[in-house]
């Protein structure tokens, strides 16, 4: 039985297709339960925007069984971007999207046949010495010449490439098209029994598990899904047709099918005749962060039901002071969700500072760049860090980052007024998760940034904290 990967292609549609748009906190969300059902590859966008960076970055630090893609044109700058945003990922790739029909080569690099067969190759090159795994999606392969294509692709196997992706863009192949294609190029390039196989076959007239098959029986390793839209098979249709017929074809995919089932009834409902998949997690979130409304009477089975529904993973340990907290501060008065995470951030893992603030100077205005320049103390040396942001808190927070050499995916950031009047105190709760795990960090301070810098450094000292800890010879 031969094994057939599984490429995801949800989030880069949705970056790229308004129609199917999705928020920044729904694609991390998507990632993860694509990774949860063991999809092998989940396509990012490409990393020139900056939220798009920031998507890739923070997928890049949690996502650890998935291959993170992360796609650029043929250009170093986009290569860059992309090598960049995946640095930190366990398992990283370069996804090169370069049209190969004249048509679309004209349009997109307004280039010719020639001048693609130049260029390309050097490009592809040149992302190999920033990542080991290259894949060349050949865009718009439909409609190209296969006898350019042959070329083509030899050229970049030549200088690298790992993954060829045969991309069906236009929706005009049949299956016995399909099946011709992959045997051609099989059979007329050099090299290509060393590289995956791929094809992204859309499904525009609802033929794309129908030519996926087909290039899996003539030596397709990878087939592209989705979640929305139909640039490509389904993800739920294409994996119950493999588990059914897959012996009957002899391949086989990694894919938990009760955990696959369940995971996607949470993901997706199908609207109407058109087969439109919406992402519908927005209920569970909602149902998440409903308002809690505990008092006194709650037992700690109760408490720590409200802590895991706020996300958090805490030990028996952690959850004893947290209830003790909570019957505390209960006795005063109701509590809720903000409550809540304020008796967590407190009481939750509280560890020996492996960071400290010593002091920071942040240059803001509404001509101007916001600044932060932060100096923090590790085991008695001053470490110092300067960055810009798209505000004074980003910047701080960049800075910080800086120092401590690691991006951390920030789940929540809140600030709020504790007492009142011009000198008011101001409590900032900060949510950062790694590895999967949420961690919460509190502080307070008459400035805001000083409370939102310590609540930062609250929250990763505990990161870094258990990180040291799991490091330890047992």
């Amino acid at each position: 039985m031969n094994k057939i990967f599984i490429a995801d292609s949800t989030i880069a549609t949705s970056s790229a297709n308004n129609a199917f748009s999705m928020s920044f906190k729904e694609k991390m969300e998507v990632a993860k339960r694509l990774e949860k059902i063991k999809v092998n590859v989940i396509e990012m966008p490409k990393a020139v925007k900056k939220t798009d960076a920031l998507l890739i970055k923070s997928l890049s630090s949690m996502i650890k069984d998935s291959v993170i893609s992360a796609a650029a044109g043929p250009d170093k700058a986009e290569i860059d971007a992309a090598a960049d945003s995946i640095k930190s990922a366990k398992n990283g790739r370069i996804r090169i999207l370069v049209p190969v029909s004249a048509v679309q080569m004209e349009y997109i690099l307004k280039a010719k046949p020639k001048a693609v067969l130049e260029k390309v190759p050097e490009m592809i090159a040149y992302a190999k010495t920033l990542c080991e795994d290259v894949e060349v999606s050949c865009i718009d392969t439909s409609r190209s010449e296969k006898e350019f294509v042959a070329t083509f692709v030899k050229s970049v196997i030549e200088k690298g490439a790992t993954v060829i992706d045969f991309c069906d863009t236009a929706g005009t192949w049949l299956p016995e098209e399909t099946s011709e294609f992959i045997k051609y190029m099989k059979e007329n390039v050099s090299g290509i029994e060393n590289v995956t196989i791929s094809v992204t076959c859309s499904d525009e007239i609802r033929l794309g598990n129908a030519n996926s098959v087909a290039a899996i029986r003539a030596g397709a390793a990878q087939v592209k899904t989705t979640l929305v839209g139909k640039s490509a098979p389904k993800i739920g249709h294409f994996v119950n047709l493999i588990s059914e017929k897959g012996e009957a074809i002899e391949v086989a995919i990694d894919i938990p099918r009760a955990e696959f089932n369940k995971t996607l009834r949470q993901m997706t409902w199908i609207e109407g005749e058109n087969q439109g998949i919406k992402i519908t997690f927005e209920e569970e979130e909602k149902e998440k962060n409903e308002e809690l409304n505990l008092d006194e009477t709650a037992d700690i089975s109760k408490v720590i039901k409200a802590v895991k529904k706020l996300g958090y993973d805490l030990s028996d340990d952690d959850n004893a002071k947290v209830y003790k907290e909570f019957r505390r501060v209960s006795e005063k008065k109701k509590i809720g969700t903000k409550e809540m995470e304020a008796i967590i951030a407190t009481a939750a893992l509280q560890v020996p500072a492996t960071y400290q603030l010593v002091d920071f100077v942040i240059n803001s205005g509404n001509i101007i760049t916001p600044t932060a320049h932060v100096t923090l103390e590790k085991e008695g040396n001053a470490l110092k860090g300067l960055s810009s942001g798209d505000g004074p808190i980003a910047a701080a927070f960049l800075a910080v980052e800086m120092i401590v050499g690691h991006h951390y995916e920030l789940d929540d950031f809140q600030i709020q007024s504790v007492t009142e009047g011009s000198e008011a105190v101001g409590n900032a709760l900060v949510k950062l998760r790694s590895n999967g795990k949420l961690y919460s960090g509190n502080g307070i301070s008459t400035d805001i940034i000083g409370a939102s810098i310590r609540a930062y450094l609250n929250a990763i000292n505990k990161i870094v904290y258990e990180e040291k800890q799991e490091r330890k010879p047992d």
